[in-house]
């Protein structure tokens, strides 16, 4: 395996670019996953990766995660514990890295505004969410709950290596959405049949102990600080809230979307 020691390596500086930029990962096609954990759970649900690198120390301390490494068809490189440092966004770093293919999140969107509803699934979309570690934990609770899919609506790049580690992996495993226009797409949603839903913190909307997913579904949350937008919420077929006891006013965005996840399936 191939030694890196400095920290201006070329091949360094690319994937310290991927870690912070999100425009970058978009033009390169590619992304930085960090852990023993999520580069195993990455490899057994087939994303396609480019280069790894890894410390002496991780090859020790994690080597029936990192068993996976001697059979991928991959760039290997052995770094310094320094040179992890400079890649990682972590506080403790673990010292493994893979750089990964980005996948395919947009090829399939249409067939769930078309399929007219001939199946009951059940999505939850995402309107500009904004903290990487919600979009995460939504994913995470998704996966976890068996919703079958995630609609991300604008916001955090859903290959923030912030929101890949909140997810614990379900990001790469389960389907997840991308939708250019939230609004347009929830509006042909509600056209097919789906009912489709905007969470709002008001009290005269909907209980969602008392909405209908017993059907095809959709149920929107919104950002962080404004919301579902205007335009995402008139196009959606109902406004439903979760009742709040005392003086709390709401939910953050991953507690509502637990609630709401939990509804849809329950």
């Amino acid at each position: 395996m191939e030694k890196i020691t400095s920290r201006n390596n070329e091949k360094i500086k690319a994937a310290v670019k991927l870690v912070a930029s999100a425009e970058e990962r978009r033009a390169q096609g590619l992304f930085v996953l960090e852990g023993a954990r999520l580069c195993k759970d990455a490899f057994l649900s087939g994303v396609s990766m480019k280069t790894i690198f890894v410390t002496p120390d991780a090859l020790k301390k994690y080597a029936a995660e990192l068993d996976f490494l001697s059979g991928i068809n991959a760039e290997c490189f052995e770094i310094t514990n320094e040179v992890a440092g400079k890649i990682s966004d972590a506080a403790t770093p673990q010292g493994i890295f893979c750089v990964c293919k980005t996948l395919d999140k947009k090829s399939n969107i249409d067939k769930i505004k078309h399929n007219g509803c001939a199946e009951p699934k059940k999505y939850i979309a995402l309107d500009r969410i904004q903290i990487p570690g919600n979009l995460g934990a939504v994913c995470r609770t998704a996966e976890a709950l068996g919703l079958d899919g995630v609609i991300v609506g604008g916001g955090c790049d859903i290959y923030n290596p912030k929101a890949l580690r909140a997810s614990m992996g379900a990001l790469l495993r389960i389907p997840v959405f991308v939708a250019d226009d939230l609004a347009a797409f929830v509006r042909d949603c509600t056209r097919s049949g789906m009912r489709s839903y905007a969470a709002v913190p008001d009290a005269d909307a909907l209980p969602v102990t008392k909405a209908d997913f017993s059907g095809c579904s959709l149920c929107v949350v919104g950002n962080e600080g404004a919301g579902v937008s205007a335009a995402v919420a008139a196009a959606c077929s109902q406004a439903i809230t979760i009742p709040m006891a005392g003086r709390a006013e709401s939910l953050n965005a991953a507690g509502a979307a637990a609630v709401i996840i939990w509804e849809m399936v329950r």
